[in-house]
């Protein structure tokens, strides 16, 4: 069982690097360290070193409203069924 839970674990870290907001996000600090010490243009660096938090908050804000919205359609008795559903969509 542990070493089931190991693999989904790791897959789901797996799937989570390949998510396009994680890349721009990365993508966006590369920038900012691009801008910042290379470029010598601090403000601009900083500004776009902000912008990775900020994605990765609407992403996870709209993960979460996308939970609450399959756990309200299938009530209480059907919440663990519509997790387990949520997972198995996402593999």
């Amino acid at each position: 069982m542990q070493s089931q839970s190991k693999q989904q674990t790791k897959g789901a870290a797996q799937r989570t690097g390949r998510d396009p907001i994680v890349m721009a996000s990365v993508a966006s600090v590369a920038l900012s360290w691009y801008y910042f010490y290379v470029k010598g243009d601090r403000q601009r660096g900083i500004f776009v070193g902000l912008w990775p938090p900020t994605l990765l908050a609407f992403a996870s804000y709209f993960r979460q409203a996308e939970l609450q919205t399959m756990l309200e359609r299938g009530g209480a008795s059907g919440v663990v069924t519509r997790v387990q559903e949520m997972l198995e969509q996402q593999q």
